[in-house]
């Protein structure tokens, strides 16, 4: 057993002898969210709302997705298994787990091409005149699917360069803004463009990490016991949240902007853009491996068919440097509200199931005390994809409140509704051969 590392237990249960201090699990968490793409969403919400309102919607959001973390988490805790195994037996079935790792395929293509459209504005403003943004947008995204169809070698330098950098970046911006601007003026000024309220900027927050927090199984099941799952959200969520975010909304006070380039160059100038650039691309070819497997997986499992991944990478490439090019990032607080409203369903069925229904739970049960996962998995749960549907539209349609806290909190009452007029049930067997874990 001392032999083996973590990745040995992606496709199994993770032994207890294997499990982590929660410490170096929160640094992990704190790391996931420190990334440009909190820089950006500071700056979105600081560019609409007071220094104060601001605080709000990320104490809002954040309460949010360190609940939903909380209790996804403690969950993988338990379990020791990822989410994509885990979502098998916690209402999702065999090919309704491989639908969550679709959604948020698609939601890193998204991503690519907000992250993609960020690079461009910053090679526009460092070669000015030269090419056109949406140019960059296609240039930069197909030299990122280049890199991903060819394979991670040498790319790993490039993360242990860059991600420090990034830290070194906001040190370095907010040092050289806040020295030319009095901090009380930037916290008691007004939005410097159109506002936005409370509620809306709380579902942003949350849609900003909502992926990460679904996905949360996957890092909690390293850890020893629930308590450490607790100390590490709030710990690393929370420090991520404020010190990141909060510097994004400080520097769009001071730049009058909400545009990263404009942000960076009013700061410290050039140098900060090609932080940036090398930033995003780190941060662009994860965003494109992972919505690769999502997809080949999903084709495998849903239907048999086995899609070649460097063909699939290409295509996604192109689909997200496309969407670069369209200008996605222009709509970076809508596909935030759609992130916050589609992903917290998955979560609420998951919590349902495992604590309500408990369907599947004696076969967790069960194979947990030998150490195995169960035989044997639902293929559909034709429930499961009901209530994920109606609670995501429910939640994008209500217009007050919270919407995220909504389409949650509905999917856990309608799927225990469900559960109790026996309409939770799986259509087909998967058999948890060798095999099919692979696939997953």
């Amino acid at each position: 057993m001392a032999t083996q590392s973590l990745d040995d237990y992606a496709l199994s249960r993770v032994p207890q002898d294997a499990r982590k201090h929660w410490f170096g699990i929160a640094v992990q968490r704190f790391g996931q969210v420190s990334a440009l793409s909190q820089f950006l969403l500071g700056a979105t919400i600081g560019y609409s709302m007071t220094f104060g309102e601001a605080v709000l919607a990320f104490l809002f959001g954040s309460i949010i997705l360190e609940v939903i973390m909380c209790i996804v988490g403690i969950i993988g805790q338990r379990e020791g298994l990822s989410t994509s195994l885990l979502a098998r037996w916690t209402g999702f079935g065999e090919v309704g787990s491989s639908l969550v790792g679709l959604a948020i395929g698609i939601s890193l293509i998204g991503w690519f091409g907000i992250q993609s459209g960020i690079s461009a504005e910053s090679l526009e403003a460092l070669i000015p005149g030269v090419l056109p943004v949406w140019v960059w947008s296609l240039l930069f995204g197909f030299a990122v699917t280049a890199i991903v169809a060819v394979g991670f070698v040498g790319m790993q330098w490039l993360a242990n360069i860059t991600v420090p950098l990034f830290l070194i970046l906001v040190g370095w911006s907010i040092t050289s803004e806040l020295s030319r601007h009095s901090l009380a003026d930037l916290i008691s000024s007004p939005a410097p463009g159109p506002t936005m309220s409370i509620w809306a900027g709380t579902g942003i927050v949350a849609g900003g990490l909502i992926v990460g927090a679904i996905i949360t199984s996957d890092m909690t099941r390293y850890n020893r016991s629930g308590a450490d799952v607790v100390k590490q959200t709030v710990v690393g969520v929370s420090l991520g949240e404020f010190v990141i975010g909060l510097a994004g909304v400080l520097l769009a006070h001071a730049a009058q902007s909400a545009s990263i380039v404009a942000i960076v160059t009013s700061s410290i100038g050039l140098a900060g853009l090609v932080i940036v650039i090398t930033g995003t691309l780190k941060i662009n070819d994860w965003n494109l491996y992972s919505s690769t497997l999502g997809l080949v997986n999903f084709a495998s499992t849903a239907f048999g068919k086995n899609l070649h991944r460097v063909t699939t990478t290409v295509v996604l490439g192109v689909v997200g440097s496309i969407l670069a090019a369209a200008g996605i990032l222009g709509q970076f607080t809508g596909f935030l509200t759609l992130l916050s409203v589609v992903f917290p369903p998955i979560a609420g069925i998951m919590v349902a199931e495992y604590f309500l229904v408990k369907k599947w739970r004696p076969e967790l049960d069960a194979s947990r005390e030998s150490g195995n996962l169960p035989d044997a998995a639902p293929r559909w749960v034709p429930a499961t994809l009901i209530v994920w549907a109606i609670s995501a539209v429910v939640g994008h349609l209500v217009t007050w409140g919270i919407p995220s806290l909504w389409s949650l909190l509905l999917s856990i009452v309608l799927y225990t509704v469900a559960g109790r007029l026996g309409l939770v049930t799986g259509v087909g067997t998967s058999r948890t051969t060798a095999t099919a874990v692979t696939t997953a």
